[in-house]
């Protein structure tokens, strides 16, 4: 054996070391096997269904006879998407319905909202997944961080704008995609917006518990209504997600080579708002979070109910919801 193939044995032995350090093998996903009609009759939003999780999640969907509105800025790449998830789900498959949605946008937002309510007759499930990761500094059309403007408060006004609807199709469920990374960030009430300081990894992990918060107080304001909201933390999924973070280009193939070993293909990451949205075994269940379908245990600084409250008025400003009489 020569000694350069010793070398590359060497080498490439502790490359996958340090990948199986830096990327821990996720446990595998077992594909959910639901009855073909589970959701015959039903309509489901997805927004940001045009790639990853969100288009791998609205082909199981398709699969299971469900009305799919796929809500997504993108035109072209959404109808390229409906094409292939049709071509997937074979020739007995449920609708799809192709909307924009700008979610850095709270006019788009309205205008989508407006739409739905006026052409649907009910909403049985509401996805909330698209979602921007460690973008450069950039603002939304009104003015908003972008991370947190589209994560957060654009799903934020895309929920309440949906609710009436929702509570009359009740029993119906709402669904958010948060993330495990929600651990390094706090909710900087001081700066909510970033203009003093901006760290795009924080902004992510700020957006990301405010998912969780949101998903926290949304429960407590539905209860007895038949409308129940849970969040998830998908994992770390092969997706377009990252494609801001900067890489060097000598590590492109590692990273590569580390996400088709370590990583979880789109359609493992759907199973667990897959889950969430057809399982019944979370019917009645509000306010948790998931992982793997699995109830997963939350830091305190999720489960803060002061936080949660408050976030939820100062979101409710920011998207220029009018204050209830009960001042929500």
């Amino acid at each position: 054996m020569s000694a350069a193939v010793v070398v590359a044995a060497v080498v490439g032995g502790g490359v996958l070391l340090l990948m199986r350090r830096l990327f821990p093998r996720q446990k595998a996903m077992k594909l959910l096997r639901y009855p073909a009609d589970t959701m015959r009759g039903k309509t489901v939003i997805v927004t940001g269904a045009n790639c990853g999780i969100g288009k791998a999640l609205a082909g199981e969907l398709l699969k299971l006879h469900a009305r799919v509105i796929m809500a997504c800025r993108d035109q072209r790449s959404a109808e390229e998407a409906a094409k292939d998830i049709k071509k997937q789900a074979g020739p007995e498959h449920g609708e799809v319905v192709i909307k924009h949605l700008d979610l850095a946008s709270l006019r788009s937002v309205r205008q989508f909202c407006e739409e739905i309510n006026k052409e649907e007759s009910r909403i049985d499930v509401l996805i909330n997944n698209a979602g921007l990761y460690q973008c450069p500094y950039t603002k939304t059309e009104d003015g908003f961080e972008m991370q947190l403007g589209v994560n957060h408060l654009g799903h934020f006004l895309l929920t309440h704008l949906l609710l009436d609807l929702l509570k009359t199709s009740a029993p119906s469920r709402i669904v958010i995609v948060s993330s495990k990374l929600y651990k390094y960030g706090h909710i900087n009430f001081d700066d909510l917006n970033s203009e003093n300081n901006y760290d795009k990894a924080f902004c992510y992990s700020q957006s990301k518990l405010a998912n969780l918060l949101f998903t926290l107080e949304l429960a407590r304001q539905l209860e007895g209504t038949g409308v129940t909201v849970n969040a998830l933390t998908p994992g770390i999924v092969r997706t377009r997600l990252g494609r801001h973070v900067q890489i060097p280009l000598l590590a492109k193939p590692l990273l590569y080579l580390a996400s088709l070993l370590f990583f979880k293909s789109p359609l493992e990451g759907a199973q667990t708002p897959l889950y969430l949205a057809c399982s019944p075994e979370v019917e009645g269940v509000s306010g948790k979070c998931f992982a793997n379908c699995e109830e997963e245990e939350l830091m305190a600084k999720a489960t803060d109910d002061q936080a949660a409250k408050k976030l939820w008025l100062i979101s409710r400003r920011m998207v220029g919801l009018a204050r209830t009489v009960d001042g929500t």
